[in-house]
């Protein structure tokens, strides 16, 4: 096989973003089909350089039957992540799956299930991975040099949203359909951002705003308190609601600090480790000697294409993923905990109990209100962090 030839469920503007991005950045891939019943996507995708001869299928059951693809990106509305992405496998079919990789921690389980049984190539499209900054963030920590976590602290308030946003889709923001809020739709890149470098907590305690700043159901305001089983804390706040956002990741060490604000980034290394100092410094209010660096992190994140490139790749050839989509259950962890936590006003402890989330989800469903749609055009160009 000299190209893969890849499909696309779930056709709209992040789809067909991955359209784009294939058929101009992705050489060893080809464009081979997408899923749309909307007439104004097929009308994107024909207007697209090299779009004219991609196949248009009407449903993923039909895409799975035509042979027309050796692998799938699925970028369809959360709830069908995890009934798209087993009915792939099953097909035969490698998946490259948008986050988040479930609304469920039982749903993500399932798809690690059935990618192990059929032994397909499952990867999750954590494109913020391929950021120089987060990139030398995780070398430095686990490196080693600056010793072991003692606090972490991540502000990622620059998801700001307008009600249009949320009002131009019925899906959107809605227990019933989408599954959630600000951890599910974009908080899951600074989730597993936070957990890549730092690791996984063993315990929270979350306090969520429903709907605070936006007239939706879920969540749109976040503060988390985490521990880890190294006896280090560390806190997560995120929001739709605030601007100007801040992005801001500040990392404790037995030997230093690490800063990273709004893709800057500085170490400051101490001269001897806190541990030590405390317990052997003989004179009371001393303290190590600091010196801080300024790193120029240099190069531009390869975003989707990048985690597109390497999916093929890894199929191809069995390059490394940017992100394998069993990787993806962290994030999802710490979102449906922060949630779970925020329900009940219990300290969640991690792993959560997959089938209580489930099901208080399942309650709160239930009872979401139907919407109507108010379609607008999306300026795209916004929607990333900088």
């Amino acid at each position: 096989m000299d190209r893969l030839r890849i499909a696309i469920i779930g056709f709209g503007a992040m789809g067909q973003g991955h359209a784009r991005t294939i058929l101009t950045e992705v050489p060893e891939a080809r464009l081979s089909a997408v899923v749309t019943a909307h007439e104004d996507a097929v009308a994107n995708l024909r207007a697209m350089p090299g779009g004219g001869d991609v196949r248009v299928f009407s449903t993923a059951e039909e895409l799975f039957a035509s042979g027309a693809a050796d692998a799938v990106i699925i970028s369809s509305v959360h709830r069908l992540h995890a009934a798209q992405a087993i009915a792939a496998f099953r097909a035969g079919l490698h998946v490259l799956l948008e986050k988040p990789v479930g609304v469920t921690t039982l749903e993500a389980e399932a798809i690690a299930a059935e990618a192990e049984r059929t032994g397909l190539t499952y990867a999750v499209m954590f494109n913020v991975r391929t950021y120089p900054l987060w990139r030398e963030v995780k070398r430095i920590v686990s490196s080693g040099e600056l010793g072991e976590v003692r606090r972490t602290s991540y502000i990622v308030t620059d998801w700001f949203r307008a009600q249009s946003y949320y009002d131009s889709a019925a899906w959107r923001a809605t227990w019933k359909r989408d599954g959630g809020g600000v951890l599910l739709n974009q908080a899951p890149h600074s989730l597993d951002i936070f957990q890549w470098i730092c690791g996984m907590p063993v315990r929270l305690r979350a306090f969520c705003g429903f709907g605070r700043w936006h007239d939706i159901e879920v969540e749109d305001d976040v503060t988390c308190y985490m521990e880890y089983a190294n006896g280090a804390t560390g806190t997560f706040i995120s929001t739709t609601g605030e601007t100007p956002g801040t992005n801001r990741m500040e990392i404790a060490l037995d030997g230093g600090r690490i800063l990273a604000e709004n893709g800057r980034l500085s170490v400051t290394r101490l001269s001897r480790g806190c541990t030590d100092f405390i317990r052997n410094y003989p004179s009371g209010y001393g303290q190590p000697e600091a010196e801080t660096e300024e790193i120029a992190v240099t190069g531009k994140p390869e975003m989707h294409g990048g985690v597109i490139r390497a999916f093929t790749a890894h199929i191809l050839r069995g390059a490394p993923l940017i992100a394998d989509g069993r990787e993806g259950m962290a994030s999802l962890q710490l979102a449906n905990g922060m949630v779970l936590s925020a329900w009940t006003g219990e300290t969640v402890s991690l792993p959560i109990d997959g089938k209580r989330y489930a099901a208080l989800l399942a309650e709160h469903a239930a009872k979401s209100p139907e919407k109507t749609a108010k379609p607008i055009v999306m300026d795209l160009s916004k929607s990333y962090q900088k």
